[in-house]
């Protein structure tokens, strides 16, 4: 075959003769920057779409750490209504032989008394509240709300402002300020009040006494002493009136939570005042001799003091989710 009629091939550039390796060599070719590694990506995906919610549930949380929701004393042990009480072999009135019976200490209450603004417990009238002319001592576990409307809020008390030979525990005028007063047999007002803002929101223990010996009236707020001194006031029995707990002196019924009300015929010194506070809001009595009457108002209105001054609940409920705002000693 001469030359001019052998199949002529077009000749191509090396460079495009070695194509196929080319592209060979850019399908393994590395991207440029960092590769993200697929489960550091998929990871980052779940971030980007449940981060919100997870932020949101950590706020929950730390608003519900903030109320004390996390508290021990949520876990702990909570005391049934008349779990403690006190036994008395002779019957009301009597001391001899009288003891604690039950679970009386290490406990917290499984309710406390709820209180609105037409609510309230009477007591009615015994001899026994009178029965030391001279001495009185009320104790109890109060809840103050964020706000107190006017006019001033009674607590505990025999409507003692103007009725000679009584007492109560009051808060003032437009203030959460609680005081304790007792007014004499003739008409003589002898009265405490600290006049210090307490904290809202919490529970507070609260302690009125009054010694006819040496006409002092003393305030404890949890365990801090207050006391005025006046004369003696001889807080005898012309008295008749039921005793009210969540209201009294005439005042406003309390819009508010109250636990464990105890009243003694004698005033308590320092040293027992403290420990009724120490013990926290389930504490038992600390003197069975001169104790009259024992409210845990723990879901019902008894009297656990073995005196039978059971009271008489008027629009009262019994909330066994109290604890927030509670902290013990």
């Amino acid at each position: 075959m001469s030359e001019r009629n052998k199949p002529q091939y077009k000749k191509f550039p090396a460079s495009v003769r070695s194509e196929p390796k080319l592209h060979s060599a850019m399908k393994h070719r590395k991207p440029f920057g960092k590769r993200v590694h697929p489960k550091l990506q998929s990871a980052m995906e779940y971030l980007m779409t449940y981060g919100w919610a997870i932020l949101v549930i950590a706020v929950v949380l730390g608003v519900l750490y903030s109320l004390g929701i996390f508290s021990p004393s949520n876990f702990a042990p909570k005391a049934q209504p008349g779990s403690c009480q006190v036994f008395r072999p002779n019957g009301p009135a009597t001391s001899y032989n009288i003891n604690l019976e039950g679970v009386c200490s290490d406990e917290l209450p499984e309710y406390v008394g709820e209180f609105m603004a037409n609510s309230m417990l009477t007591v009615p009238y015994n001899r026994l509240f009178f029965s030391n002319p001279n001495a009185v001592t009320v104790s109890a576990w109060i809840y103050l709300p964020s706000s107190l409307p006017a006019p001033y809020r009674g607590i505990i008390g025999f409507a003692a402002c103007c009725v000679s030979g009584a007492y109560d525990m009051i808060i003032e005028v437009n203030q959460p300020h609680v005081g304790f007063e007792v007014v004499s047999s003739t008409g003589t007002r002898y009265y405490e009040n600290p006049n210090v803002e307490n904290p809202t929101g919490t529970w507070v223990n609260y302690i009125g006494t009054y010694n006819g010996t040496s006409g002092n009236v003393t305030v404890y707020i949890d365990g801090k002493r207050y006391t005025s001194n006046g004369n003696p006031a001889n807080v005898i029995s012309g008295v008749t009136n039921n005793l009210i707990i969540g209201g009294g002196n005439g005042a406003t019924e309390f819009p508010g939570a109250i636990a464990n009300v105890q009243i003694y015929n004698i005033s308590v010194g320092s040293t027992a005042a403290d420990y009724l506070y120490n013990e926290g809001i389930g504490g038992a009595p600390v003197d069975l001799q001169h104790l009259v009457g024992w409210w845990p108002l723990n879901g019902n209105a008894n009297d656990y003091s073995g005196n039978n001054n059971n009271g008489e609940p008027i629009y009262v409920s019994y909330s066994g989710t109290w604890q927030g705002g509670y902290t013990s000693p």
